[in-house]
């Protein structure tokens, strides 16, 4: 992809080239009035001398005629470059090739001398200015100018686009999550008026944000609680309760207390930026660890080291699982393996899985299939483990298995 700034460089070169060369073509074409000025003044200058042929006292007494009145040298030379008649000091022979049949200035040690070429091969030489010689001159002018135009452009060209690269630094950190990310403002002008609609809107980003995480934080601790006295409750309440309604109590209140956990887990992960406390890990291990608090759950696979937040990969894991004992059949499976340079995990079990009409759908929050009813949890599950991927460096996906099945596949990177 070509970088702005380079764009907009190209097409101001691109415009000036194009200008030039309409320009020579034009005055190649049409001709321009300094050189219809040469032209006539080479056809009036033959008119009024005799033929090539006469004696040089008759041209001579011409060229007399012709110059009254100038204290300027004139010489006429034929085609051979040898005078045939003069007035005032010599002057030097006419340059060996004409330029296009009109008239053109060279140096000369006793300064400029300017040339006349006749249509029958004779020249008219004189000390002073007797015809335009522009053509070549003004196309020589016309190429510097171009040139100068483009190598003065390319700093300004840069300026703008640099900051309009600042800009974008700007916008790409406030989307990876940095809510501090602003921009300088330079200049008055349209990129300026950006920079600043942008740090406004990333304030009042931040500012809600901010707002949203205390507000689950907060809410997710006066949460905790009344769950705190319940649980309580629940426990003075020993064998005078119906042991079905002690059973379903305490269920509720695992299930209250587990969506806490995830809203605060999902909260941190949406707002906060920095590293993780990366340790290395035997990710085998850690599955055999949380695989152990389920039954019905065959492991299968081989050691390998991973970096990453212990915490948050049990958490991975644990919602993997859960979401296979809620939504699965028994027997589920675990397989742990390393595929180029990564660690896959993938869990399955032996139940219908997912339509493939919903395999991105699952990882939404607070996604609830219709046909899950009861079993549907509070559909953050699956969203955090994608998250948590994510922030190790990784993915996870829904994948399609045989017999219309499904599996869940996680793959981060693993330590060589």
């Amino acid at each position: 992809m070509m970088r702005l700034y380079l764009r907009f460089y190209f097409a101001l070169v691109a415009s000036l080239f194009l200008f030039v060369l309409a320009t020579v073509t034009l005055w190649h074409y049409t001709g321009g009035s300094a050189e219809q000025t040469g032209i006539t003044l080479s056809r009036l200058v033959e008119n009024a001398l005799p033929p090539a042929g006469a004696p040089r006292e008759e041209q001579q007494q011409a060229l007399r005629k012709l110059t009254a009145g100038l204290p300027d040298a004139v010489t006429v030379f034929d085609r051979n470059g040898a005078v045939v008649a003069a007035i005032g000091r010599p002057l030097a022979q006419p340059p060996a090739r004409p330029h296009d049949g009109l008239g053109m200035m060279v140096a000369w040690d006793h300064g400029p001398i300017h040339y006349v070429p006749l249509a029958d091969g004779r020249w008219l030489a004189a000390s002073v200015p007797i015809g335009a010689h522009a053509r070549f001159l003004f196309h020589i002018v016309l190429t510097l100018l171009a040139v100068a135009i483009g190598v003065a452009a390319f700093p300004i060209v840069r300026q703008i686009s640099r900051r309009l690269e600042r800009l974008q630094q700007g916008v790409e950190s406030l989307g990876a999550g940095d809510l501090t990310a602003r921009v300088a403002v330079e200049g008055r002008d349209e990129v300026a008026r950006l920079a600043e609609s942008f740090n406004r809107a990333a304030g009042r980003i931040e500012q809600l944000v901010l707002g949203h995480k205390a507000l689950l934080a907060n809410a997710s601790h006066e949460l905790r609680t009344p769950l705190a006295r319940i649980r309580l409750a629940v426990e003075l309440m020993k064998e005078s309760a119906d042991p079905k309604l002690k059973q379903g109590l305490e269920q509720d209140i695992a299930e209250l207390d587990w969506l806490v956990d995830e809203i605060l887990l999902a909260s941190r992960l949406d707002t906060v930026t920095e590293t993780l406390a990366a340790e290395e890990l035997d990710l085998l291990a850690l599955a055999a660890e949380e695989c152990a608090r389920y039954d019905s759950v065959q492991l299968d696979g081989k050691v390998i080291a991973i970096r990453g937040d212990a915490r948050l990969l049990r958490r991975l894991l644990r919602n993997l699982l859960e979401n296979a004992r809620r939504h699965g059949a028994p027997p589920n499976q675990v397989r742990i393996a390393r595929d180029n340079g990564h660690a896959v995990i993938t869990v399955w079990d032996s139940g219908p899985g997912v339509p493939p009409s919903e395999f991105e759908n699952v990882f939404r929050p607070f996604y609830r299939p219709k046909e899950a009813g009861d079993r549907a949890g509070s559909g953050l599950g699956l969203s955090l483990v994608r998250q948590i991927a994510r922030r190790h460096g990784g993915d996870a996906r829904c994948a399609p298995l045989d017999h219309g099945r499904s599996c869940f596949v996680v793959t981060l990177p693993a330590c060589s």
